[in-house]
């Protein structure tokens, strides 16, 4: 591993220069709920493969042993080192420049893989009131379009620094509020506790692969840092508030379900919401629901594009990538260069099949995971007196227990996916250790302009992140 003390500074003329404009509270609670979440569709397919009872208790118990372990590093790490770059400054702190390039490799291939389905789901929601884009030129045509609309409405920082995720979250939560309270003089609690249909066989990968799709990406908004406002004091109410937004949205749409129908446990497919939503209370919220499943993937393609984008730009900041990356729209402010290049890689992948889109992501995903909890542990073990305005409330071994837990949860769905998901993960492994070092072949070589960063050995002091003496 690289040495520990190599510091890449990011440059204050990029902080300076781009201030105009900040995320603010309600804006950042939404950004993340999409990311992690976007609302309770997906969700169904743990009742599918576990019954009533454990798909209750999944959506309960998960959090507390997966989220909110990840939203509290989160945290500390982004209020400790906010700037654009996120997960990919921690890792470089911690093992040094090659660790954080690979960082950076893996959870961008994993955002702009997985941004590939919104598109998709999309489409394949629209195509229940409109079949002509089911197959065909038509599907073709559907899926290009919304994927560059949908990337040039970020371009144009609508869905960045604005409200308008706060609009899209509104819209996609409502209905499911409605068909809570719809449902309440029709609740059966006796339902919650059953254990599934008698000669349903329990399938716990599908399980455990939906809980953790369905709760994952915490992280992500930790590359738009610098972006956001004060972020020592609002990241951390922003973590808190998307997480228990998150986490009511799945438990009462569920429990809401469960207890006021009839358990059909094969009926239970993505999309059962919104059927559910017609039995329970009429067509009007069907089609309210389906619509809402597209303003979500909406608000989740929109976060998740957002937050590679300031990826790109964070690593041109600390000297990664070529300085072209920091470019920013003179009209909007946002980093065009990088928004393009996600949009692109994104649309590449749109038409592979919808689950290996998934279970690349998730592994990808999963090899940063487990170096950003390696480095959470080594800056907590070898920088006990690093500044941190949001500190996890816990000391070294309970944060390593707290990650433990975590890791065998990550190893657990890593291990299970098929050949197809190891061959093109090794490849995308391999595509970023080649990437850094030619980033550095062409660095030395002067053939691309980068910014100009630290590359003698220093100590964290000389970044002012330790208290002065």
């Amino acid at each position: 591993m690289g040495n520990s003390s190599e510091i890449l500074e990011e440059p204050k003329e990029t902080i300076n220069n781009y201030n105009q404009r900040k995320l603010t509270l309600l804006p950042l609670i939404f950004l993340i709920h999409f990311q992690a979440s976007g609302g309770p569709f997906g969700e169904e397919l743990a009742v599918k493969a576990t019954g009533p009872l454990f798909a209750i208790l999944g959506f309960l118990i998960f959090p507390f042993i997966w989220s909110i372990p990840q939203a509290l590093l989160t945290a500390e790490l982004a209020t400790t080192f906010p700037g654009n770059g996120g997960y990919v400054i921690w890792a470089s702190h911690a093992f040094g420049p090659f660790w954080g390039f690979l960082m950076g490799s893996w959870k961008f291939s994993s955002v702009v893989i997985n941004n590939a389905s919104y598109p998709l789901l999309c489409i394949d929601y629209l195509k229940l009131l409109f079949p002509v884009f089911e197959s065909g030129l038509p599907r073709f045509l559907a899926i290009s379009s919304a994927t560059f609309i949908l990337s040039f409405l970020n371009y144009t920082s609508v869905t960045i620094f604005s409200y308008a995720s706060v609009a899209l979250g509104t819209v996609s939560l409502m209905p499911f509020l409605v068909m809570a309270l719809a449902s309440i003089p029709k609740i059966k609690p006796q339902r919650w506790i059953s254990l599934g249909q008698p000669g349903m066989k329990k399938d716990w990968n599908l399980y455990f692969n939906t809980l953790f799709w369905n709760l994952n990406y915490w992280d992500n908004v930790s590359t738009l840092a610098g972006e956001v406002d004060q972020p020592q004091k609002t990241f951390p109410k922003a973590l808190l508030s998307a997480g228990i937004l998150t986490c009511l949205a799945y438990v009462i749409s569920l429990m809401s379900t469960i207890g006021s129908l009839e358990l059909n446990q094969e009926r239970w497919d993505d999309g059962f919401l919104a059927e559910a939503a017609g039995i329970i209370v009429g067509e009007w919220l069907k089609i309210w629901i389906e619509f809402g499943v597209v303003v979500s993937a909406i608000g989740v393609f929109e976060a998740q594009l957002s937050t590679s984008s300031f990826q790109l730009l964070g690593m041109a900041d600390t000297g990664f990538l070529p300085r072209c990356f920091m470019s920013r729209s003179k009209w909007f402010d946002t980093p065009w260069v990088g928004i393009l290049v996600s949009s692109l890689m994104t649309y590449a992948v749109s038409f592979m099949d919808f689950t290996n889109i998934i279970s690349v992501a998730n592994f990808l995903y999963g090899l940063g995971m487990l170096l950003e909890f390696s480095s959470f542990i080594w800056l907590r073990w070898k920088h006990p007196l690093l500044k941190r305005p949001f500190k996890v409330p816990m000391g070294i071994i309970g944060s390593a227990l707290m990650c433990l837990v975590s890791t065998g949860i990550l190893i657990y769905v890593m291990a299970i996916v098929n050949e197809v998901v190891y061959v093109v993960s090794a490849s995308l492994t391999l595509a970023g250790v080649v990437g850094y070092f030619l980033m550095r072949f062409c660095k030395s070589t002067r053939w691309l302009e980068f910014n100009n960063v630290e590359d003698e050995p220093e100590e964290i002091e000389r970044v002012g992140l330790l208290p002065q003496s």
